[in-house]
């Protein structure tokens, strides 16, 4: 298709990246939700459950099926957050530590991927576009009388 429109070649990309995390996930017998959550936790301070779906993007309810299911499967267990009667403090066990590691790993090995082939340059542009993408949607730019920035 010649003419992509940017929101296309964006999703389409995502889900691209999506099926290879959830095809390197699988061998691990996980899912790239689950290995984003293992990285979203803080492995020492724990994380607590309400900041867990703004900081992963995810609604709640999809969050709890996630956090249902890994704690299930023994990578998390939650605590009483000692500062706040109401909230829950998620941590990770040792075997999601674990499981945190091959996470990163793959991450990691993504990231270097894409680095072998693709110039810091292109890379460096690539970070721009996306960043003024960004401001634009948080400022509220995208449909608003005034669209242009520099």
């Amino acid at each position: 298709m010649k003419e992509i429109t940017i929101d296309y070649a964006l999703r389409a990309t995502w889900q691209a990246v999506a099926r290879m995390y959830n095809e390197e996930a699988k061998d691990f017998g996980s899912t790239m939700a689950v290995g984003f959550a293992l990285l979203s936790i803080d492995p020492k301070k724990g994380t607590p459950s309400t900041a867990l779906g703004p900081k992963m993007g995810m609604e709640a309810t999809s969050l709890s099926r996630i956090l249902k299911s890994m704690e299930e499967k023994g990578l998390i267990e939650r605590k009483p957050n000692p500062n706040d009667g109401r909230g829950v403090l998620i941590y990770l066990t040792g075997f999601g530590l674990e499981k945190r590691g091959d996470s990163k790993e793959a991450v990691l090995h993504f990231n270097e991927s894409i680095r072998a082939n693709i110039s810091e340059d292109k890379l460096d542009c690539f970070f721009e576009v996306i960043d003024t993408i960004n401001k634009l949607i948080e400022e509220k730019k995208i449909y608003s009388t005034n669209t242009t920035t520099n």
